[in-house]
């Protein structure tokens, strides 16, 4: 119990309120706000199988062979109070597919995390948003969603675009695959163990670190988006990152002014998609 108290002081933080759209919000009715989203920007639900877990995606896809946009999620809706993991860690803002529905490729995906927007009465064991949440499981079902998603859209690259934890995910799915031609991260999550000692919490003892494979995806082209007002993960987790990789200058990364952990992002979203991306130095 103890451990959960420590843990939930951070994960608290990440509850976050609901953007304001013309789509409803409310964490009541979250199935329905974000089909109301994905339905405007004319995306598919689909649920993906994998050895673990089954995941759910919505898509768009409008020319079969060319690479494809894939929007990780965050943690979500990971604890219920001060002492008590939630049963469903659906986020309750729509950041990242809000972001996906303004991105113009033609190939786009939304894929969220396990237990998320899943449908009753799966049920998945809320370890896989506390400790367990970037653990072997987790990052082998992700991976395989994404071969899935890319044999759908007959795409030979991916362009993976991972938000918060959704960018630890990110990095370790990348590591993995020899398809990615791009990783971007916004606000990422890619130093879990800095981060929890940073907030003075628990470590995931079953988790991966991205950080440990920073040096395999130095040759990857990349760019790392940090808020310059955001608590929740501090500018020096991606510094430390890129300089594991071999940036000295941090070139990799772009600082967004008066962005937080949650707001900021979808007004300068289609600039920040067209950013250049950065190469090992």
């Amino acid at each position: 119990m103890l451990r959960q108290i420590r843990l939930e002081i951070y994960f608290l933080i990440l509850l976050v309120l609901p953007l304001s759209s013309g789509c409803i919000t409310t964490a009541l009715s979250a199935d329905k706000g974000v089909n109301c989203i994905a339905k405007s920007a004319k995306f598919e639900k689909a649920f993906l199988t994998t050895k673990y877990f089954t995941l759910t995606a919505f898509y768009r896809f409008t020319k079969p062979g060319e690479p494809i946009n894939i929007y990780i999620e965050g943690d979500g809706n990971a604890w219920l109070s001060r002492a008590r993991l939630s049963n469903n860690p659906t986020p309750r803002n729509f950041l990242v597919l809000k972001l996906a529905s303004i991105d113009k490729n033609a190939n786009v995906t939304y894929l969220v995390r396990p237990g998320q927007y899943t449908e009753k009465p799966l049920r998945v064991d809320p370890c896989y948003w506390s400790d367990k949440r970037f653990s072997e499981e987790v990052i082998t079902s992700m991976n395989e969603a994404i071969s899935e998603l890319a044999r759908l859209a007959q795409a030979d690259k991916i362009n993976l675009i991972g938000y918060s934890g959704g960018g630890a995910v990110a990095v370790l799915v990348a590591a993995r695959r020899a398809d990615v031609a791009s990783l971007r991260t916004i606000a990422g999550n890619l130093d879990i163990e800095a981060v929890n000692k940073y907030h003075n919490v628990s470590q995931f003892s079953y988790s991966i670190n991205p950080i440990d494979f920073a040096q395999k995806i130095k040759n990857l082209p990349q760019r790392h988006f940090i808020g310059s007002k955001d608590t929740i993960v501090p500018s020096f987790i991606a510094e430390s990152f890129v300089k594991h990789a071999g940036d000295k200058d941090s070139s990799r990364i772009t600082v967004v002014e008066g962005a937080t952990h949650t707001k900021g992002w979808i007004a300068c979203w289609k600039e920040l998609l067209a950013y250049p991306l950065s190469q090992s130095n």
